[in-house]
């Protein structure tokens, strides 16, 4: 069967905008252009269309999107049972805070009681799953898996307060890093505060400290493109800025 851009649209449940994008892009071109020049996609497209709403649920951007899917060797049938387990992950995930939710409104009618740490499990147990799919494979790989698993452990048993004050540093650690990247100087007050704000942020999750470890963290920043994507969505060189600044903080810059 055959669809102009309406008739995709309203079955895919996007705008005929979203389509025209897509053409535009070149993830999403149509099978052909009729005599009055409407674009005509058929059973490939319709497929096409249907990956593409799949990795863009899973948060991955067009930019990503278009270099899986234009690959020589992607693998459609392969590529569904991947989103299936990462699907699954993710209800998962939204199990765990449905149940959150549910035991809270359960507390609130008087039916249970609720410890400040049930409270906070489902988002916490989100965090740690959220960063295993993103992270997990590179900081295991260069801090062992020992190391990880008590970090996620140590967030697990994080009480409401500590929850609280490590989401508040993250904030601090953001802004302190926005305001020194202004200046240009690693070296300086600002950047050098913004440093030890990322060491007090990283007791919240680390077992034990050191500078080396810090050092290493903040050069993975600049090493794999996700992180830096993280840092750099403001301003542009944000990861290498606070690199630097980690670097000279923890005396492990090179000359």
């Amino acid at each position: 069967m055959e669809y102009t851009v309406q008739g995709l649209a309203k079955l895919a449940g996007v705008s005929t905008r979203t389509l025209r994008y897509y053409d535009e892009i070149g993830i999403l071109k149509p099978a052909r252009m009729n005599s009055s020049g409407y674009r005509i996609y058929g059973k490939s497209e319709v497929d096409r269309l249907q990956q593409i709403l799949f990795y863009r649920e899973l948060d991955v951007s067009l930019d990503d999107i278009k270099n899986i899917i234009t690959s020589p060797g992607f693998d459609g049938a392969h590529a569904l049972l991947e989103h299936r387990e990462k699907l699954l992950e993710k209800r998962k995930q939204l199990d765990a805070l449905i149940a959150n939710v549910e035991k809270t409104i359960e507390q609130t009618e008087g039916r249970i009681q609720m410890t400040d740490k049930e409270k906070f499990n489902g988002f916490k147990k989100k965090m740690i799953e959220d960063n295993e799919k993103k992270y997990g494979k590179e900081i295991r790989e260069m801090y062992g898996n020992d190391t990880i698993d008590q970090s996620n452990a140590k967030l697990m048993n994080m009480t409401e307060e500590d929850y609280e004050k490590v989401t508040s540093l993250a904030n601090e650690v953001t802004a302190t890093l926005a305001a020194a990247f202004v200046t240009g100087d690693p070296a300086g007050e600002l950047a050098q505060k913004a440093a030890d704000l990322h060491k007090q942020w990283l007791f919240y999750y680390w077992k034990e400290y050191s500078k080396e470890a810090h050092a290493g963290l903040a050069q993975m920043y600049v090493d794999d493109e996700r992180f830096t994507a993280y840092y750099d969505k403001v301003q542009p060189g944000t990861a290498e800025f606070l690199r630097d600044a980690i670097h000279i903080y923890t005396g492990t810059k090179k000359n």
